[in-house]
Parts: C-alpha cells; structure tokens; sequence
C-alpha cells in the first residue's frame, strides 16, 4: 500500500497561474513511498480533469492518485500480465496499459471494479509506446515486432497497421490529423497524416548527424517524443547528454537541452526489459521507463530529470542561440532523481518518480 507524508501546504494547490509565474518556485509537497524499497515507477499520466493520476509500478500494480486532496486514492494489481504505460481514457474511470508478461497483448480496464472492458490483440513483442488521441477514442500503439498499430476503444480489432523497422515511439500532433513515428534505430521521424497512414509518409527526418553532434561517441537512445501545444514543435528526449527540440515542420532543430549529469538510468524503448515473460527479480536490472521529461501545458518549458537530485527546467519558447546550445535555467532541488515526469494538465502541479513518487507545487514564499 502505497503512503504519503505531507511536506507543505495542501496539494489542492493555488488556482492556475502563468506558468512562467510559477516554474521556479516548485518545491515537493507530497511523497508516496512503495512498500518494497526495490519497486520502481515505469509509467505516470494524468486524466483529462487533471484530478488523477496514475503510475504503473514494475511490482505488477497500478496506482491511482487524487492530485485534488493530495492522497493515494487506489491499488490495481496486474500479477498475471504486469503493467507498464497505463493511460487514462477519456471517459472516467477506465484505463488502457501494456503487458509486460505472458504476452503482448494491450488491456483496457474499468478502475471502478477492476473489471476488463476489453482486449486489443495482435502485437506479438513488447509494446513500447502508447498514445492516446487528443479528440477521439483511438490510440496508437508501437512494439519490438516492428508494426505500429491503431485501434478504437470501441473495437477489440486494430483499425490500422503500418510496418516499419524500429518503430518504437509515436504521437499525435494536437490537432490530431498527424502522427509522427520515431524509429530510433534508422535516426529517423516519420510524419504522416491520419487519414493517409497507408500512404507514404509526407516529411521525414533524418537525425543521425544531429546527434552526432550533440550526443557525441557516448550517444543516447530514444526515450519519449511530443509535440508541444501549439504543434510548432517536437521534443525527443535521449539517455544521453540531452533532449532535442525540433521545428516540427522542417526537422531542424531548435535546441539542444543539455544536461550535465546525465540521464536516470531508466531502459529506453526497445531495450530488452529486464525478465520479459518471467519474474526477474526488482533491482536486478534498470528499470523500464516512459522518458524523464515533460512539455509543460503552456509549451513555454521542458522540464525533466538527470542523474542526480531534483528537476531541471529549459526554456524552449526562446529564440535557439547560434550553436543551439540551451543550458537548463532553474534546477529545482529535491526530491530525489526524477525517472518519470508529468505537468498536470489542468493545475500547476508536477509529478515525479524513480521508487517514491512525489507531487511539486509552487511554494507561495518563493514566488515574485
């Protein structure tokens, strides 16, 4: 069972302000701790209301959290079939999540009596991504048996399949006629529009000399792709010395948001995940993550982990300097290493988590 231990005011928090206003005064108001100091973190989203949010932990369960009250609010086990990349549907109370034993296989749960609703069927190696449309019920899903797939909550049948090598993030861009595919092991973004998936895609970009450039001979693997609200622009984050910013239009880039002490040790998409099909004992391997950094709801900032304590912050809004070069412009201290981050959707309030997941808000005496 998971606990939690207030260290300062209510996580009901202040009503929504700029979030510029904010951005360096978050401080961690609430850690949850697992029971077994080995558990860690693997997945966190937050629902359309921002009211919840929910974790999926590599001890096979799911939890849900009220960002409102600041409390644990419910425990979902996944013994059998473990759980990884849980995502809110847009209808309350119901959930979508990857396998991670027994098969490959996509669950859609009811959390109000832990029933399944229903199976999506057809992918036959680790899934290791999964989207949700901003304005529909479909999703996106990718895997190691190099397919992307895309499905309708309504419908056990995936409604498209497109075959790809090394497929292993995809996003909606926010007005969701685009998606973007990101192989990482071809260096490539592929963005095609929705209703012409089937078709070739309409822009490709090719990012093997980028990194070669920033992320040097200790490179780094593709961990998360999103595209910030306005559609303007595309984050990639890596294990390696940075993330990348892109002009999601041209593929050039914008920054490169450096990170001195590099990333948090979590297993990038397509990795090998540690006992796939087994019972790997925890701590034995790295953990499987979802990335370590957001887009805050504004677009204004990336904020993510490293390897060491707390919460960087980059100003993507900025115009890029002459070497693309962005060197984060707050280190938000605390907290522990941060292997997964959020930004509520609705409220100013950040989540965080490698073992211990902790909810940030802004600290009223540190605010202009």
């Amino acid at each position: 069972m998971a606990t939690g231990t207030a260290t300062s005011a209510a996580a009901s928090g202040p009503p929504m302000q700029r979030v510029s206003d904010v951005i360096s005064s978050f401080r961690p108001s609430r850690r949850f701790r697992p029971a077994a100091p080995t558990t860690s973190v693997t997945s966190l989203d937050f629902d359309d209301t921002g009211e919840l949010a929910i974790v999926a932990r590599d001890d096979d369960t799911l939890q849900i959290y009220n960002c409102k009250e600041g409390k644990h609010a419910k425990e979902l086990k996944s013994q059998k079939y473990g759980v990884h990349l849980a995502r809110f549907s847009h209808h309350a109370q119901s959930i979508i999540y990857a396998s991670t034993k027994v098969d490959d296989t996509i669950r859609y749960l009811s959390t109000h009596d832990n029933s399944y609703i229903r199976y999506f069927k057809g992918h036959t190696d680790t899934v290791t991504s999964i989207a949700l449309c901003p304005s529909s019920d479909t999703f996106l899903s990718c895997s190691r048996d190099d397919t992307v797939r895309i499905w309708d909550l309504a419908s056990n049948n995936y409604q498209g399949l497109m075959k790809l090598h090394g497929p292993y993030l995809a996003t909606y861009d926010p007005s969701a006629t685009v998606i973007a595919i990101a192989s990482p092991p071809t260096h490539s973004v592929l963005l095609y529009d929705i209703r012409n998936y089937d078709k070739p895609p309409f822009a490709s970009f090719d990012l093997l000399e980028m990194e070669q450039r920033f992320l040097g001979s200790q490179g780094g693997e593709w961990t998360k792709m999103e595209f910030t609200n306005d559609g303007k622009s595309l984050v990639i984050s890596t294990t390696g010395a940075g993330h990348f910013v892109l002009d999601a239009f041209s593929g050039d880039i914008v920054h490169f948001c450096y990170r001195k002490s590099g990333h948090s040790g979590r297993l990038a998409p397509g990795s090998s995940p540690p006992g796939h099909g087994t019972n790997a004992p925890n701590g034995t391997s790295p953990a499987a993550g979802q990335g370590d950094v957001c887009i805050t709801p504004d677009g204004q900032f990336l904020v993510g982990g490293s390897g060491e304590d707390g919460l960087l912050v980059w100003p993507i809004a900025k115009p890029p300097a002459p070497n693309n070069l962005l060197e984060p412009m707050e280190v938000l201290p605390g907290g522990g290493k941060a292997a997964v981050v959020g930004y509520n959707p609705r409220t100013n309030l950040l989540a965080s988590a490698d073992k211990d997941l902790l909810l940030w808000q802004p600290d009223p005496d540190l605010m202009m």
